[in-house]
């Protein structure tokens, strides 16, 4: 096979794949607490907005950048944007909502088909309700959408990358049993500098029942 059959292979998408068929809301299941993950729209910029602001010192440590420095967008662009990358199957951004309140966000991008059916998941939580079990259930019910639903991507490779002192962001993957593979130096660009990150992953021989039930037992 040549380099660029490969690579062809690699990149192919099967024409299910175009876009991904994302439920409007995805509820966690009786025996934990009542949270739900529910598709980014328009109608939540204000209190997104109160959210982010709120959180904007605590957050900073851990945002990545744009090295390029590309020209910044509105709320309604980025919706707009995020809209585009699920038509394109490339990802979606979930709102962790608890009582109807933005409690976080958790993101499903660079998703890649054909061969590799791979994924990178990352998520922020409101420093009011951390602590709370909200981050690992989210991650939970994302990722078993994610790789064990039907309906979703079936996705062979979730990978979750961590600043090495991140402690905080170490323990959700440490209590989904995650599996921990290597550090990738200068991996992203956090604050201004390319930082090294630990890379946790999850596949489906990972998971002979679905990951919540690790939350439920």
């Amino acid at each position: 096979m040549s380099v660029f059959q490969s690579l062809k292979s690699v990149l192919q998408l099967h024409p299910s794949d175009v876009a991904l068929r994302i439920p409007d809301e995805i509820n966690a299941p009786a025996g934990v607490e009542p949270l739900s993950l529910q598709r980014l729209t328009l109608e939540d910029q204000v209190e997104w907005n109160d959210v982010r602001w709120r959180n904007s010192e605590w957050l900073k440590p851990w945002e990545s950048g744009d090295p390029m420095q590309g020209p910044s967008m509105s709320f309604a662009q980025w919706v707009h944007k995020e809209k585009q990358s699920e038509e394109a199957g490339n990802g979606v951004v979930f709102l962790m909502k608890y009582r109807g309140q933005i409690v976080g966000q958790l993101s499903i991008g660079a998703i890649t088909y054909g061969s590799m059916r791979t994924a990178t998941l990352g998520y922020w939580i409101d420093e009011r309700w951390a602590g709370h079990g909200f981050t690992p259930l989210a991650v939970a019910m994302a990722s078993d959408w994610a790789i064990l639903d039907p309906q979703g991507p079936q996705l062979h490779r979730i990978e979750i990358a961590i600043l090495p002192e991140n402690q905080r962001s170490k323990r959700v993957v440490e209590k989904l049993q995650l599996r921990y593979e290597g550090l990738r130096t200068k991996y992203m660009f956090i604050n201004g500098v390319w930082r090294d990150h630990e890379v946790y992953v999850l596949m489906p021989e990972d998971i002979q029942e679905p990951l919540i039930q690790r939350l439920q037992s």
